[in-house]
């Protein structure tokens, strides 16, 4: 491992991998917060019309040129989704939709034109719809880290007002702020993430990495800030990943193993994050369903002791199983474990009996005023 980190190739990969999941996570933080998951589908299929033109335009395949035209498409995609859903009936997502499918129509035409006049400079044009990562040099990765460094700036300088936009859009436009302009910097900030990753990971899959990380950082944190934060290291951590898996086998395709590395970060964030995350949810759901439970048996016990005028009144287990309509031995257990009741006998022939404890008549009784006090509360 020592030795293959020396190597110059990949050091130019990991460097570059590492940049675009950086702008990634950050740009895509706020795409994932606005619900615009798609926004990131459609810039980067649309960036594939531009990626030709400037192909065109240079003449060669020129790093610097195809980056510039793709940005200029996928900003115009942008815009043209803004202009389809304020001044006609369609929605978001169909305006997105749209465009996305016209773009990589007249991209897949223009590359297919491109392939069909021959030459020798037209070769691997093709590989930006899944990147190839292997082709990166030292001076592909200036033009990166230029666009890396304006769209970094850019947050930080709009900090607030992109922050107020994000979450309250009516009060930021109440405030005076330009909304409508700030949502178009934000756009094309992410089409500059989005051109950013076209050499390596390509225009098919690069919305994976807009997503992905931003999902996987919102399982994780409260605050906008920490999860641009986090977002921006899992992006970086799911690009060294990927380059490093792609470096040791040889054979496989370096863009879609750092898609799959960020993919596999956001559903493990999505299964185990603590507050957020699917299997903590579960057992915090079980363990409150298991604790109305237990508190539910523990009033049916105070409710016939009391019926019955006697604190230490027997009940059988089989009357409390009829009247829940379960079995309830598990939570008479659980309550026996806490000192609320306590396991007695009673005629042989009879099955099991319990009574209160206590301190379960003195934890029956508090539940009882609190239900009592939110009660009063609400009426």
């Amino acid at each position: 491992m020592p030795a293959l980190l020396t190597d110059y190739t990949l050091q130019t990969v990991l460097l570059g991998a590492v940049l675009i999941g950086v702008i990634s996570g950050v740009l895509g933080s706020f795409a994932v917060l606005r619900r615009q998951s798609l926004l990131g589908d459609t810039l980067s299929h649309a960036a594939l019309p531009g990626v030709c033109i400037g192909f065109m335009v240079a003449g060669a395949r020129d790093l610097g040129s195809i980056m510039g035209g793709a940005l200029v498409t996928a900003v115009a995609a942008a815009l043209m989704t803004v202009a389809i859903t304020r001044h006609t009936r369609l929605k978001m997502d169909a305006g997105l939709a749209a465009t996305l499918s016209l773009g990589f129509a007249l991209g897949v035409v223009l590359l297919t034109w491109i392939q069909s006049r021959g030459g020798a400079a037209q070769a691997g044009l093709d590989s930006f719809l899944f990147g190839q990562a292997a082709a990166t040099t030292r001076a592909d990765l200036y033009p990166m880290l230029g666009l890396v460094g304006i769209s970094l700036l850019g947050v930080v300088v709009l900090w607030k007002p992109l922050k107020l936009m994000t979450f309250d859009p009516t009060f930021a436009a109440v405030a005076g702020l330009p909304v409508h302009r700030l949502e178009a910097l934000l756009t094309a900030m992410i089409a500059l993430a989005v051109v950013t990753g076209l050499q390596m990971v390509g225009v098919v899959l690069m919305t994976a990495m807009v997503i992905a990380p931003g999902a996987a950082a919102r399982q994780w944190c409260g605050s906008l800030l920490g999860m641009v934060v986090l977002s921006a290291v899992l992006g970086a951590v799911a690009g060294a990943v990927g380059g490093l898996a792609s470096a040791l086998a040889p054979g496989l395709s370096t863009g879609p193993l750092i898609v799959l590395t960020a993919t596999l970060i956001a559903l493990i964030s999505l299964l185990v994050a603590p507050h957020r995350g699917l299997i903590p949810q579960w057992y915090r759901q079980r363990r409150r369903r298991q604790s109305t439970s237990t508190d539910r048996i523990l009033g049916t016990l105070y409710e016939l002791a009391r019926e019955h005028d006697d604190w230490r009144y027997r009940v059988e287990q089989g009357a409390v199983d009829a009247y829940h309509g379960m079995v309830t031995e598990p939570q008479l257990v659980a309550l026996a474990e806490r000192g609320l009741v306590t396991p007695v006998d009673h005629l042989p022939d009879e099955g099991p009996h319990w009574q209160l404890t206590e301190a379960g008549v003195d934890h029956a009784a508090a539940r009882e005023a609190r239900q009592r006090g939110r009660r009063r509360s609400r009426s």
